[in-house]
């Protein structure tokens, strides 16, 4: 290995440095920025491992295979092939999310042209569902936070794919505003009270009277859950969703109880802030996300450590509910329970240490889980906890669902929290993937961390050798579709969309996918492309973190390419939250500080490298090395 590093003339860099001592700077942002990576060059040749061969391949196959997916399913414009009228509430989520990995696919090196096109396909789908009356404003016009958390997640990806794009930069700001009370027609926010005035908010403001018109499109999804209440006269199963008198009655007292007033699953709205945040460090979005995180915090020890899930207009626990803690808008009994309230704490506490550096805000989402592992109990085998609660006390006992343990774990990096993954799912060794379809680019975070334990050595080459697999199942589903236009559902496209990242973005970024509805990326690394100029692994590149510890990761990194060599530089962290501190190479240690690392990788170079890190050192950003 041989170290050196590049020098610049300090007068190059004096306007630059007295920008930054003009502009707030906490956490080390103006330090880290100013600081060029010294080039590093690993030299050390092999022949190409499997997983650096198949990373490659999904790179270059899943382009073709999104093309494909393009034209089969959208007009010229980039608008959806589909009908001229859709009512209701409920369907830009799923327009969104029918290309929301696009921007990602390119942010990890995928071809140049997907960033314009993914630009493109967002801005039709606004369109679009802007005719359907749906998106006012270009957002949803209000709906709940877990359909925003899954639409938004294709806007986020754009801050890493171009942070400097005039207009996707600049909605960030006005949706932001749209939860700063900056836009007069849409006062989501109470200030005073901390509180989001409703579950169903948005660019219209918040939405107390929901219509039967408004839930149009999403009654028969409803029927098969639990009522949302047991005592509204006549109705007695969810099949009265479907009965065009009996949802007056279902709709009228969900407007009474659960409408007017704050709900835990409005905190991915945070991940929407601090995307903000890390396009421009204006205090007002900091001040923001911490106010509203440690607000609903205060709440839960007000009600005695449990999560309520209802906050009336008053701010008071259970004001629309004759008190009771449990009972709103995707809350602890209606329609999912536990899992919604998991996500909500854990999206909020996620962003607000992104932001601030202090992991004691993780104490959210653990306060939840320990909650309902008190009433948990082994049933065959399984240690199974209440999903659900209602007048009856704790019940629909399930296991629970592990990856929101890991994703804890991976956060924090304390033993606790290991130790309870291995508490609340024993007997999981997930050594052998099972790879089932997802909706997502999620559900093998048990076999990734297997992996990066050093239990499951072969997880990389059979994590990408099953997400190509899936991309060729989808793209014959694409190509043998005769789904008449009209009998096409709203989920339709997303079934289909050929790019399956979960195995890229394990393999290269050291962390698992973010949480699908309106998580942030939350990964060790991240790479860039000198020569190009662009995010992304460089052509001929391939990356692998083996091992993430507390305070470092093993990276492996390998140019495929036999003749010519390769420059990449690697960043700590998606958004350079992180510093790094040192380098181990060869059984020797060198100090290397900075976000960003810089490696020149001589032809057919395959090397492994550990490098310290110190996490949350920075203030998030989107902006590029260079």
């Amino acid at each position: 290995m041989k170290c050196y590093a590049r020098t610049t003339s300090i007068l190059t860099w004096l306007p630059i440095l007295f920008l930054l001592a003009l502009s707030p700077s906490p956490r080390g942002f103006a330090q880290a920025a100013a600081r060029k990576p010294a080039l590093i060059e690993f030299n050390r040749t092999s022949p190409a491992p499997e997983w650096a061969v198949l990373q490659r391949k999904a790179l270059a196959e899943m382009y073709p295979a999104a093309m494909e997916f393009v034209r089969r399913y959208t007009l010229p414009d980039g608008t959806l092939i589909w009908r001229d009228v859709w009512p209701g509430m409920d369907g830009s989520d799923d327009g969104y999310e029918s290309f929301y990995n696009f921007p990602l696919f390119y942010a990890l090196g995928g071809a140049a042209d997907v960033h314009p096109l993914s630009v493109k396909l967002w801005e039709a789908v606004t369109r679009q569902f802007t005719r359907y009356g749906q998106v006012h404003n270009e957002f949803d016009g209000y709906y709940d936070w877990m359909h925003h958390g899954e639409s938004y997640a294709n806007f986020y990806f754009f801050g890493l794919s171009d942070p400097h794009h005039p207009a996707m930069r600049a909605r960030s700001l006005k949706f932001a505003g749209l939860y700063l009370n900056e836009d007069p027609s849409a006062q989501n926010y109470d200030p005073v009270r901390k509180l989001i005035r409703s579950p169903l908010n948005g660019s219209r403001g918040p939405r107390f009277d929901a219509t039967v018109e408004d839930w149009s499109t999403h009654r028969d999804d409803l029927a098969p859950y639990p009522l949302p209440y047991e005592d509204i006269p006549g109705v007695t199963s969810g099949r009265d969703w479907l009965d065009d008198v009996k949802v007056q009655s279902i709709i009228g007292t969900m407007n009474q109880r659960m409408n007017r007033g704050d709900v835990p699953l409005n905190l991915a709205a945070t991940s929407l802030i601090l995307h903000a945040h890390m396009h421009r460090h204006d205090p007002k979005y900091r001040r923001w996300i911490i106010e509203y995180v440690q607000a609903w915090q205060k709440r839960m020890r007000q009600n005695g450590g449990i999560l309520p899930d209802n906050v009336g207009l008053s701010g008071k626990i259970g004001e629309n509910m004759n008190g009771k803690w449990w009972g709103g808008y995707y809350g602890w009994k209606w329609p999912h329970g536990l899992f919604n309230q998991v996500e909500g704490t854990f999206i909020g506490a996620a962003n607000a240490t992104l932001l601030t550096g202090d992991r004691s805000y993780l104490n959210f989402p653990r306060a939840v889980i320990e909650t309902v592992r008190r009433e948990g109990r082994m049933e065959n085998g399984k240690f199974v906890v209440p999903h659900r609660h209602d007048e009856r006390g704790w019940y629909d006992f399930r296991p629970i669902n592990s990856s929101y343990l890991i994703h804890l774990w991976y956060l924090s990096q304390e033993k606790p929290d290991y130790e309870r993954i291995t508490a609340m799912a024993p007997g999981e060794n997930w050594t052998q993937l099972k790879y089932s379809k997802a909706k997502g680019d999620y559900g093998h975070e048990g076999s990734w961390l297997r992996f990066i334990e050093g239990k499951y050595p072969n997880y990389p080459v059979d994590i990408l050798k099953a997400n190509l697999a899936e991309t060729a199942r989808r793209t014959e589903m694409i190509r043998s579709d005769q789904t008449p236009v009209d009998k096409q559902d709203v989920h339709h496209w997303q079934q289909r969309n050929p790019i399956v990242l979960e195995g890229l973005v394990q393999t290269m970024l050291g962390g698992p996918n973010h949480i699908y509805h309106g998580g942030l990326l939350h990964v060790r690394l991240r790479y860039f492309d000198p020569a190009r100029k662009r995010p992304g692994i460089p052509a001929d590149v391939a990356a692998l973190v083996s091992k993430v510890e507390p305070d470092s990761v093993t990276l492996t990194l390998a140019n495929l390419h036999p003749t010519q060599s390769r420059e990449v530089i690697v960043q700590a962290g998606a958004f350079g939250e992180h510093n790094f501190t040192r380098m181990r190479h060869d059984g020797k240690t060198t100090r290397a500080g900075g976000r960003h690392l810089s490696f020149k990788l001589g032809p057919g170079t395959v090397d492994a490298v550990e490098l310290g890190m110190k996490r949350y050192a920075n203030t998030p950003t989107y902006d590029f090395p260079w």
